[in-house]
């Protein structure tokens, strides 16, 4: 038989089939070792065939099969062709997302050695009627397994010493027995006391007992939607099916897997970045073996190895997380579109602020809208009260805290409430300025200002994370009036110690949650503190839920409404409604203070009403005029290089090809332009990109994908991207 072969080998020359022989029926998706070039790499069988283009005499033989089972199985092996052929990705890119870098290396299990006397009881007393008294850790050990029963081997040898367990097992007087032992602990399941109410139960038996396809679950915060996940999910398992359940942050696993643990036990299995790599292996391992048929995670957890599809959740679908920034890019949704349907299970989609994108495809039928318009508790929402910050600061008040928060601030702690504090720049300072020239820090290898961080007394790059000593004075003029711009959260957590020097500050932003579980930890000491107070950047804006806050403030909410994006309106919308909905979702009502400089900006209107649909009629109307998406397809051609004249010439010839392109055919573009990138430089590599909007024609995009290929040229990396959401 011939077996078609893609080899493990990352290059552009190699990233096709090899036809090899092999004597042995071997199944697709399998792992094997093959001899390639003069040496033996790791490669996967992608496919057989009876014919072959190439003479017998010289097609090589497969030296080995690296496993009982093959790693990629058949539905995750149509993915792989569907993304390689729909994003023009090389195979090994895919199968690397398809398995992860624990699996591949083979880490494998943490096993678990358990001690016990040998069951002949005559050789235990006749070994020790022949040791010496003086062998006190041999007796000790053999009298502890007396009268304990069992031990781990791990315990026993250091209570006894590991030469002496070892002695004891050579001469078979312990006996041991290995298991298996995962590294990810979860909670035991509980019986199920929650009933769910009419719009849930309704909306519940909507996606169990209608035909497969894809839901928009639009629910205000605080509506019980997980309830609703959850349920959906259970009847995927009573059926004997599996789900996947993602969400966009790992700051908010923790308190899903909390959740789901109660209700699934260890059925479930969680997959996202933060895992060690014993935790990768463990965890793909049983969702592999069915042993966990509930995966919950991030992104990648979206190629699951789990059999029998029954439903597939994902949660704040309007998250910018979902869509890949870097090799191989991707968007969530395609993906997961495409295993639903192929699994023929329903697609659910949920959030408080749909994008504009996925609540159009609801308008025009292709997805089925489901709507939970209440709080489950049916308080009101929170209030949002917009404070002027141009007033605050022509009234004498130049704190960063308006007097309207510190005020409401100062009420919730003398209630034993808690407050959360959003601001979506970490650090002290974002930037640094020399008051007499004008001066600004920059970073030596990318194109970005420094952030100067108190805690280290430092000034760190946010891109390539160089680190340089704080300024004591300005390297072009040499004034010492150097001036702090733009704050961060380590400021907004100095300044309210000093208001409330007895209150439990907790900070959570990509600066405090590096370590391993940082982000259960904070969330949990802010859980069990009242009052308490968090501050916190994006990361805190979405799916906690804490009884007790009664307070959320938005110190700066203009941060993400004048980036040069056409979504930021939309995103500013989402941030703002998602971050107010943290507050008042248990008995006591919510207050919401939202500082601008711009309060009579249109979103915020629609913000202060919870007014969804009126803000999309708006939104989605501007961009049916002006054709943005989702009345375009919008695509970014990322072109890098270490050398700046070469980045320039591929995009400027990739630029001129594409509007050959669009001469040829001009009702499919909306727009084309070339530019140098706002953030010119990233770790020393120059980048130049190219934009254009243009109708979703599958024929022009596949020919924009063969230009990127005429074009490219050594030292220079090029990227498309189908969905671009970062245009910097």
């Amino acid at each position: 038989m011939i077996y078609q072969v893609v080899v493990d080998v990352a290059n552009n020359n190699v990233d096709r089939l090899f036809d090899y022989e092999y004597d042995l029926d071997i199944p697709i998706g399998s792992h094997v070792l093959v001899p390639f070039g003069g040496r033996t790499v790791e490669g996967y069988i992608l496919s057989e065939t009876t014919k072959t283009d190439i003479d017998q005499s010289k097609i090589k033989k497969i030296s080995r099969v690296l496993e009982d089972t093959p790693p990629i199985k058949e539905d995750l092996l149509k993915l792989l062709h569907f993304m390689c052929e729909y994003y023009h990705l090389r195979y090994i890119d895919v199968i690397r997302l398809l398995i992860p870098q624990a699996v591949r290396q083979d880490v494998g299990h943490m096993m678990e050695v358990t001690c016990t006397l040998n069951d002949d009881m005559s050789v235990v007393d006749e070994f020790v009627s022949k040791t010496r008294g003086s062998a006190k850790n041999i007796l000790g050990a053999i009298q502890y397994l007396r009268e304990f029963g069992a031990s781990t081997k791990s315990d026993l040898s250091k209570k006894f010493s590991l030469a002496t367990v070892n002695k004891l097992i050579k001469d078979k007087i312990i006996v041991t027995h290995s298991k298996v032992r995962y590294r990810v602990k979860y909670g035991a399941q509980e019986k199920d006391s929650i009933k769910l109410n009419d719009v849930q139960q309704s909306i519940v038996d909507e996606v169990t007992n209608s035909a497969p396809g894809v839901y928009l679950l639009h629910g205000v915060t605080g509506s019980g939607k997980t309830e609703v996940y959850m349920n959906i999910i259970k009847h995927a398992l009573s059926t004997g099916k599996s789900a996947i359940m993602l969400v966009p942050e790992i700051s908010l696993t923790p308190q899903v897997v909390r959740n789901f643990s109660k209700k699934f036990g260890e059925d479930i299995a969680v997959l996202h970045s933060g895992l060690s790599l014993g935790e990768k292996y463990d965890e793909w391992m049983r969702i592999y073996s069915g042993k966990a048929r509930v995966v919950i995670g991030a992104r990648s957890a979206i190629f699951a190895p789990v059999d029998n599809l029954g439903a597939i959740i994902i949660d704040e679908e309007h998250d910018g997380s979902y869509f890949s920034e870097s090799n191989p890019r991707y968007y969530t949704h395609e993906v997961a579109r495409f295993r639903a349907k192929e699994s023929g299970c329903s697609l659910v989609l949920g959030s408080a602020t749909p994008s504009i994108d996925s609540y159009h495809l609801a308008k025009i039928g292709q997805y089925k809208l489901l709507t939970m318009p209440e709080r489950i508790n049916k308080l009101p929402m929170p209030s949002i009260e917009i404070v002027d910050m141009a007033a605050e600061h022509r009234q004498g008040n130049d704190s960063i805290f308006s007097r309207i928060f510190l005020s409401e601030l100062e009420g919730c702690i003398a209630d034993g409430h808690q407050a959360m504090v959003y601001i979506n720049r970490r650090g002290f300072a974002s930037f640094l300025m020399c008051r007499e020239c004008g001066y600004i820090p920059k970073c030596e290898d990318c194109d970005v200002s420094l952030v100067y961080h108190k805690e280290d007394n430092m000034l760190k790059c946010h891109y390539c994370g160089k680190r340089y000593r704080m300024l004591t004075g300005c390297p072009e003029c040499g004034s010492h009036e150097i001036k702090l711009g733009g704050v961060g959260t380590e400021r907004v957590c100095k300044e309210l110690a000093e208001h409330f020097p007895n209150v439990p500050i907790y900070r959570m932003d990509n600066d405090t949650t590096r370590t391993k579980n940082a982000h259960a930890k904070i969330l949990a000491d802010f859980g069990s503190h009242s009052p308490s107070i968090l501050v916190g950047t994006q990361m805190i804006s979405k799916g906690h839920d804490f009884p007790n806050v009664t307070l959320v403030g938005i110190l700066d909410a203009d941060l993400s409404l004048f980036f040069n994006d056409f979504r930021a309106t939309e995103k500013t919308y989402q941030l703002v409604t998602q971050v107010s909905g943290r507050a008042g979702r248990a008995k006591e009502s919510g207050k919401v203070v939202l500082q601008t400089y711009f309060p009579k900006n249109y979103v915020y209107r629609y913000v202060a009403n919870y007014d969804y649909e009126a803000f999309f009629d708006k939104e989605d109307n501007l961009r049916r005029i002006t054709h943005f998406p989702p009345y375009s397809r919008l695509i970014r051609i990322l072109v890098t290089s270490k050398d700046d004249t070469q980045a320039k010439d591929v995009a400027h010839d990739m630029f001129l090809k594409l509007k050959d392109l669009r001469r040829e055919n001009p009702e499919e573009f909306y727009f084309l332009e070339a530019m140098r990138s706002p953030v010119a430089r990233i770790k020393s590599v120059c980048r130049y990109q190219i934009v254009l909007r243009i109708s979703d024609s599958l024929d022009i995009i596949n020919k924009i994908y063969d230009i990127e290929k005429e074009c490219r040229a050594r030292d220079v990396v090029t990227f498309i991207e189908l969905n671009a959401q970062n245009l910097k």
